[in-house]
C-alpha cells in the first residue's frame, strides 16, 4: 500500500474491467476511497471483491454514463458515502461498430458518441460541481486514445469520439485552473483488455496491430492505471490540460522494414 492518494474520494467510470478496474484497486491500495460505475453489477461487484482483498475501501453503483440522471445520482452518492470527491478516472467506452462512414447507421454514431462522448460531458459537469462546491481543488482524468489524436480508416465514429473527449478536457481544464481542479486526457494505444481483444483479437488482425506498436507488444491495463493514478496524485500538480500518450511508439511513426 502507498499513500499517494491517502484521504482521497475518487471515482472510476467503467471500472468492471480492464483498465477501469486495475485503476480502481490502484487508487484504493494508494490510500484513495473509490466508487467503481459501471453498467455490469456482477462484474462491478467483482472489482470491490479484488478492492476489498487488497485492504481498500469501495463502493459499486450501477452506472449508464450517456443518462444525465444517472451521472449526477453517482455523484451524490459517493458523497453520501465518502463525503466528499477529490478525483476521477472517467473511464467508460465502448468501441462502436468498426466499419466506413458510408456503411454505418445512425444509430451506432448515436450509441458510440452518447457513451463515448457525451459520457465524459456529463461526468466532468457532475463531477466539477461537487469540486466546486465543496473547495480545494480535485483532479479528473478523462479516458481518450491515440484514435483522439489521429484518423483512422473505418473507425470514424470512434475517432470522432475521443477526437471530442481530447477537446473536453482543454476547455475543462481552461475553466477550473484558478479553482484547483486539474483535468487531464490519457492516450493508450492497443491495451490488453475486453475490448482490445473484440477490436484486434482475430490472428491477422493482431499481427497488423502489433506491427504498429516498435515496443513489440501490446500495453498491459495496470500500465495505464500507473499513469492514471500518477497524473491524479500531487506529483502531477503543475499539469493540466494536457495528453499523456502510452503506445509503446505507436505514435512515433511507422517502423522501417526489417
Amino acid at each position: 500500500m502507498t499513500t499517494e492518494l491517502h484521504g482521497k474520494v475518487g471515482i472510476v467510470t467503467g471500472g468492471t474491467s480492464g483498465i477501469g478496474r486495475d485503476a480502481t484497486i490502484l487508487f484504493a491500495k494508494a490510500g484513495a476511497k473509490v466508487v467503481v460505475a459501471g453498467r455490469r453489477e456482477v462484474e462491478g461487484k467483482e472489482t470491490i471483491d479484488l478492492v476489498r482483498a487488497a485492504g481498500g475501501d469501495c463502493l459499486f453503483v450501477k452506472t449508464d454514463v450517456s443518462q444525465a440522471a444517472e451521472v449526477q445520482a453517482m455523484v451524490r452518492k459517493t458523497v453520501e458515502k465518502f463525503g466528499r470527491l477529490d478525483i476521477a478516472f472517467n473511464n467508460a467506452g465502448i468501441e462502436g461498430n468498426w466499419i466506413p462512414i458510408a456503411e454505418q447507421s445512425e444509430e451506432d454514431w448515436d450509441r458510440t458518441i452518447d457513451i463515448n462522448l457525451k459520457g465524459v460531458w456529463l461526468c466532468l459537469k457532475y463531477e466539477i460541481q461537487q469540486m466546486l462546491k465543496q473547495g480545494g481543488g480535485g483532479a479528473i482524468v478523462n479516458m481518450a486514445s491515440v484514435a483522439g489524436l489521429i484518423g483512422s480508416a473505418g473507425a470514424a465514429t470512434y475517432c470522432a469520439s475521443k477526437h471530442g473527449v481530447m477537446g473536453l478536457t482543454k476547455s475543462a481544464a481552461l475553466e477550473t485552473a484558478r479553482s484547483g481542479i486539474r483535468v487531464n486526457v490519457v492516450c493508450p494505444a492497443v491495451i490488453e483488455t475486453p475490448m482490445g481483444e473484440r477490436v484486434w483479437g482475430e490472428p491477422e488482425v493482431k499481427k497488423f496491430a502489433l506491427g504498429l506498436h516498435p515496443i513489440g507488444r501490446f500495453g498491459r491495463p495496470m500500465e495505464v492505471a500507473e499513469a492514471v493514478v500518477w497524473m491524479c496524485s500531487d506529483r502531477a500538480s503543475f499539469m493540466t490540460g494536457q495528453s499523456l500518450v502510452l503506445d509503446g511508439g505507436f505514435m512515433a511513426g511507422p517502423q522501417s522494414p526489417s
